[in-house]
């Protein structure tokens, strides 16, 4: 799936009843800590604002955002329900439901919750694009079992594999966080607020990327810098050679592009994924490939992290996924040694 479901990032304008400028302030000054990364603080501040008003919707769903960011998953899920139940008109808990059991596995919860939520509002777009997101991996379990079954079944696990490139790399981006995206809001006392799915924090750890060292006391740093462009420039090179490779159909130079301790997607034998990519390559009629948004991270002399944006489009699908490849520099050439969908 991709990377997250979208959870939803503004407090909602209530129509319920006026907001005071008073209450505004308070929910302003709450979200304000809370994009700050002050947690604790929001939450005291927010449990403070709802000892007074405690059926206030716009502080609730709040505080709701405030346990995801702590991670206190349990007790979001609480809030957002109850907050659903008294005020069943609203999607936006419905959908921020969804992306909780979404995150946590349980695919069934999470496509009750959107279809609460469209049904609420059949025109919010966030929760459609969610409920689509839902189906794709309940679809994914489907094949999967129907190979279980019958694994000769051609049919199901060509499915499988389009539906797996869509999703691939989603238990690696469980702890990602999630998309945003702006509710509308009727009150002009709407707080941002960012939210983010139950997530690991990586604050505070840059990626070590291709960059001009400092200079030395033999003045060589001139030297490295330009050892470390021309890397940098010979891994886009080769990512864009592998997506030309790709989009011809040439499956021989496509797969030359990996390396031989090439770490498989779900750990199957290399020859298995080879003849799965023949013919998930093969399949289509037409396959078209392209990446933008190159970024090149070393990790070490002779290996580095590329990320970026991929567009891929043919007869039977079209999907963009940002993507990471892990290359290594073998005999002057860059090969992948691990891939997966995410940045």
């Amino acid at each position: 799936m991709r990377a997250a479901l979208r959870l939803v990032a503004l407090i909602v304008g209530l129509a319920l009843a006026a907001v005071s400028h008073a209450q505004s302030d308070h929910l302003q000054d709450i979200s304000r800590l809370l994009k700050q990364g002050q947690h604790a603080q929001a939450l005291e501040r927010v449990n403070q604002y709802l000892a007074t008003r405690p059926r206030d919707a716009q502080g609730r769903f709040l505080k709701g955002l405030i346990l995801v960011e702590q991670n206190k998953v349990a007790d979001a899920i609480d809030v957002f329900t109850r907050l659903s139940q008294d005020y069943p008109e609203l999607p936006e808990p419905y959908n921020n439901l969804a992306v909780l059991y979404a995150a946590q596995g349980q695919y069934e919860k999470a496509r009750q919750s959107l279809e609460m939520s469209i049904r609420t509002h059949p025109s919010y777009a966030t929760a459609h694009e969610n409920l689509g997101d839902v189906y794709t991996k309940l679809a994914s379990q489907a094949y999967d079992r129907a190979l279980q079954l019958d694994s000769s079944n051609s049919a199901a696990q060509t499915k499988l594999s389009l539906v797996r490139e869509m999703i691939l790399g989603t238990n690696r981006t469980a702890h990602a966080a999630a998309r945003t995206e702006p509710a509308k809001a009727a009150e002009a006392s709407k707080a941002t607020v960012l939210a983010a799915a139950p997530k690991a924090s990586t604050a505070g750890a840059p990626e070590a990327r291709l960059a001009p060292e400092p200079k030395s006391a033999a003045g060589k740093a001139p030297e490295k810098q330009a050892g470390a462009a021309a890397g940098s420039e010979d891994a886009s090179k080769a990512v864009l050679g592998w997506a030309q490779a790709w989009s011809k159909k040439d499956v021989d130079t496509y797969l030359a592009y990996y390396a031989r301790d090439f770490k498989t997607p779900n750990g199957e034998p290399r020859s298995e994924w080879e003849k799965a990519r023949r013919q998930r390559i093969t399949a289509p009629k037409h396959i078209q490939v392209s990446v933008d948004g190159i970024k090149v991270s070393a990790i070490d002399a002779n290996s580095a992290k590329i990320s970026f944006r991929q567009h891929y489009r043919s007869d039977a699908l079209k999907a963009d996924s940002g993507k990471t490849l892990v290359m290594v520099r073998v005999d002057g050439k860059w090969l992948i040694q691990q891939e997966r969908v995410g940045n």
